[in-house]
């Protein structure tokens, strides 16, 4: 095809496509996931939904890819540029390289609870003595049938059920103390329902899985029935939801994910999901060491896992400690970005940018607020493509901020868009930096204090 010399406004112009309605407007599948979409495709392999959508950014989680629009036609539909700008201004329509296949009728799972032991002796002696479990709170769930013991292979099963008490899911155990672990979910669970226990409190404690909050109980036992309580069995917040639509008294969330890189990004994605479903009363409350199970090994004497910092998040947070306020000639401005980001210099960048928001939101100590709320709303989970993924958004943060230096006369609302340009614009060429100073270096940033359990901040 001819080449078509496309000006920089119409590449921030495709850059800026809002990708779930543009992929909907063009057969694809969506399912919601939170304030996200995830993309239903098929190919020869068959179904996927690792890639999720907000706004104009994707991600793809299995391949650890993603960026704007134009990088997404290229990846997911091998476009070339000329291709890809066509499609996305509007200039043709291309045929989909993943349509869905012919649907069959799929036959349903039937859900059923694996058939029960005639005792629990290896579940109790595994939860107790490999886990250090009270007692009583494993009679608890083992009365209430939430927790047995299988016949077939003597595994753990953990029990969710639904409001009206009927087993819906059912999360598998294995009870060995030597070799490799197995969890399974049983087939035709529900993943809307989890284990759980639902307490007359306002207050719900989130876990990773079953034996975490078990833990948690034994650590923390007093009063614990008053509370909620559920385990997600991985880090997706369907039964999470689920639990507060049927709990409406609830409006206390605290999210005891594990103190690892998983567990940080599920907490930070939670709150995110949590906050657009309108819970603001958030907290999060850390184990000391790498889970709640690891504290109580701890508290019995046995060598515990480690917490794992989260290397990507505290980088990014040091970069943003690092960045000074610049002085500069207001009509200079545009001059010294573009100088800055010609010769790769993002750290400088990332300087006049965030000084250039606080001079136009006209607050002497606006920088200093500016570079708190960078490092309260930085989502390392968003954050994990390649170096060149990285570099698109700057670039098209960049152009969106060169539009924006095209007015003249500026009104206060025009002067508060700009300054939320150029955040954006920091942001992006802190995170290029940080991507920059992984690739270099090894060596691990100074720990972050974690308060055990603190209320989330509020968004801009």
């Amino acid at each position: 095809m001819p080449y078509i010399p496309y000006t920089p406004d119409q590449i921030a112009a495709a850059n800026s496509v809002d990708l779930p309605e543009f992929l909907r407007m063009r057969g694809e599948t969506l399912e919601r996931a939170g304030r996200e979409y995830k993309l239903i495709y098929y190919d020869e392999c068959g179904r996927h939904d690792s890639i999720t959508l907000s706004g104009s950014q994707w991600f793809d989680h299995k391949n650890q890819v993603g960026g704007g629009p134009i990088r997404f036609m290229q990846q997911h539909y091998g476009m070339g540029f000329q291709d890809a700008m066509q499609a996305l201004l509007g200039d043709s329509v291309q045929t989909l390289t993943h349509p869905p296949p012919v649907k069959k009728e799929e036959e349903k799972k039937e859900f059923r609870l694996p058939e029960a032991h005639t005792d629990m002796h290896r579940v109790y002696a595994y939860l107790i003595k490999q886990r250090f479990i009270a007692l009583e709170i494993i009679t608890h769930f083992a009365r209430k049938r939430l927790i047995y013991e299988d016949k077939e292979h003597h595994n753990a099963v953990f029990v969710g059920v639904d409001s009206a008490g009927v087993p819906r899911q059912a999360h598998k155990r294995s009870t060995i103390t030597f070799g490799s672990s197995f969890r399974l979910t049983c087939e035709g669970s529900d993943t809307r329902y989890s284990f759980a226990h639902f307490g007359e409190s306002q207050r719900l404690y989130v876990f990773e899985a079953p034996i975490d909050m078990l833990s948690f109980l034994t650590l923390y036992p007093k009063h614990w029935e008053s509370n909620s309580y559920i385990a997600m069995n991985g880090v997706y917040e369907h039964a999470v939801l689920t639990a507060l639509q049927e709990h409406p008294h609830i409006t206390d969330i605290v999210l005891c994910t594990d103190n690892d890189e998983g567990g940080m990004d599920a907490a930070d994605r939670l709150q995110d999901v949590l906050k657009n479903a309108g819970y603001t009363r958030l907290y999060r409350h850390l184990p000391e060491y790498k889970d709640f199970n690891e504290d109580l090994k701890a508290r019995h004497g046995v060598q515990p896992l480690p917490a794992v910092p989260h290397r990507r998040k505290e980088v990014y947070i040091s970069q943003v400690q690092a960045v000074q306020l610049r002085k500069f000639a207001p009509e200079r401005l545009r001059s010294l970005l573009q100088s800055a980001l010609a010769n790769g210099q993002y750290h400088t960048l990332a300087e006049y940018a965030l000084s250039g928001s606080a001079y136009f939101l006209g607050d002497a100590g606006m920088f200093e607020k500016l570079k708190i709320k960078l490092s309260q709303q930085y989502r390392a989970y968003m954050d994990k493509g390649r170096m060149q993924t990285k570099q698109d958004n700057l670039n098209t943060a960049f152009s969106a901020v060169f539009r924006d230096f095209k007015q003249n006369a500026r009104t206060r609302e025009q002067c508060v868009q700009t300054a939320k340009l150029l955040y954006e614009l920091a942001d992006c060429a802190i995170r290029c930096e940080t991507q920059s100073s992984m690739e270099i270096s090894t060596e691990p940033c100074e720990e972050l204090e974690n308060e055990p359990e603190q209320q989330v901040s509020q968004e801009w």
